[in-house]
């Protein structure tokens, strides 16, 4: 009997000790490593740290208060009431006022913001429009708000926001970042951030390996790759958009010959052989799970077809360029390729001025509506939707797409490494790590 109770009693201390080191605990630097340069990369990891919208996604992919705990609309969806969070403070201790979040969103879309005017009424953010403006709430989400001065009219610094981490310091190659003490959801688990900039993959993996780094980038085509070498790897749904522009100069105003080139594209060898497979072949800006009718878009290749319509007409040489390096340069030519058996003359280059363009575009929200209407402002379309309907989204679509200046090619996933010693890090709806919510598992 004595024997039976000294079993428990241990089995009981080590269940305890198990329970300790898993419990979340505050403390540790995370060591971040992105080729990007942090602010312009799809994920925007210092922005998303430092800057709150007025909504913000949630890992589900549906919308939730963050900076402003509640909103209605009247008037058919032309005027907005946001009311702001009590008790907020930016990094400095400025308090959140409607006036201050009122020049940060104007002054972030200058002259394309999707509302005719704003105004605060006490602490409530008023928007209007002449026309009705369905997905503003969703749009918010990507409008981050900053502190532009200090009251006095001197200019403040970047980055001064309400987000669960400040910048401390900006120095090449990356950006290092402190937990807000004061943030309003609480005080994040991890200490400070630090994230490195400009890395390559290769390098980021090698990093990783060492233990130099916890949290690295794992890219579409190396996904597999990486489960195979045994990585703990973190994958999204397809979230980013691989399309072409395609220029309305020159030749190309020939709407038309912009159709031939939409023609002649082979999405399925990018998909098998550029991209191993991740993903899925596209012909629409939506994806199926987002829209449910992106099957509706032909994504087959016709080179007959393209040769027809091309017909007789020989464009003078086409530059071709392309953002990013490594798959994209590889796709960049495969495309470049499948033009030339169509009869066209490209030439493919890193210039940034370039009749084509492939490029990827984040699909920043889980609204299929507000989707679409970020990646059309994305390629400067700047005609906000006049309805949410599943119809009225697919009818903007559809005569977007038919002016054949962007072509869609494939739906990509986002994917992330971590070490071993990072603990609930999950990605959000729209693939990006949330840093804010994990925690570091402290040295035995």
């Amino acid at each position: 009997m004595l024997r039976r109770s000294a079993i428990s009693f241990l089995l009981v201390l080590v269940g305890i000790s198990g329970w300790a080191r898993t419990r979340p605990h505050y403390g540790g630097t995370l060591r971040v490593e992105i080729a990007g340069d942090g602010v312009t990369s799809p994920d925007v990891t210092v922005l998303r740290l430092v800057f709150e919208g007025l909504t913000r996604t949630g890992e589900d992919g549906q919308l939730e208060p963050a900076l402003a705990t509640e909103w209605k609309s009247s008037n058919g969806d032309r005027r907005w009431e946001f009311k702001l969070r009590d008790g907020v403070t930016f990094h400095n201790g400025f308090p959140l006022t409607a006036d201050r979040a009122i020049a940060s969103l104007t002054s972030l879309c200058g002259t394309n913001c999707p509302w005719a005017s704003v105004h605060a009424d006490g602490s409530t953010i008023v928007f209007t429009a002449n026309e009705p403006m369905p997905t503003l709430p969703w749009t918010l989400a990507l409008h981050p708000i900053q502190l532009l001065d200090d009251g006095s009219g001197k200019t403040l610094p970047c980055c001064v926001g309400t987000g669960p981490y400040q910048l401390t310091d900006h120095r090449p190659p990356g950006y290092f970042l402190t937990a807000n003490e004061n943030y309003w959801a609480g005080r994040p688990f991890i200490d400070s951030i630090d994230l490195v900039t400009g890395r390559s993959v290769r390098d980021q993996w090698l990093d990783l390996s060492v233990g130099r780094a916890d949290v690295v980038e794992v890219p579409p085509e190396e996904l597999r790759l990486a489960q195979q070498q045994r990585m703990t790897v973190l994958s999204s749904p397809p979230v980013d958009l691989l399309a072409l522009e395609i220029s309305t100069n020159g030749a190309l105003a020939n709407q038309t010959l912009r159709a031939a080139i939409a023609l002649a594209i082979d999405r399925a060898a990018l998909f098998n052989v550029i991209f191993q497979k991740q993903g899925q072949i596209s012909s629409s800006i939506l994806p199926q799970s987002l829209s449910g009718y992106a099957f509706l878009f032909p994504a087959e290749r016709d080179l007959a077809k393209s040769q027809e319509l091309r017909g007789g007409v020989k464009p003078p040489t086409l530059s071709l360029g392309y953002q990013g390096d490594g798959s994209m340069q590889l796709a960049a030519q495969r495309i470049a390729l499948n033009l030339h058996e169509a009869g066209f003359d490209v030439q493919v280059t890193s210039a940034p001025h370039t009749d084509l363009m492939l490029r990827s575009i984040p699909l920043a929200s889980a609204d299929p509506a507000a989707a679409l209407e970020s990646v059309l402002r994305d390629v400067a379309e700047t005609t906000p939707l006049a309805a949410s309907s599943p119809t009225a989204v697919y009818r903007a679509e559809h005569d977007f797409l038919d002016r054949k200046t962007l072509v869609p090619l494939l739906d990509l996933p986002r994917g992330y490494a971590i070490g071993s010693r990072v603990r609930d890090l999950n990605l959000r709806s729209d693939g990006t790590p949330d840093l804010a919510d994990a925690w570091l598992e402290a040295a035995p």
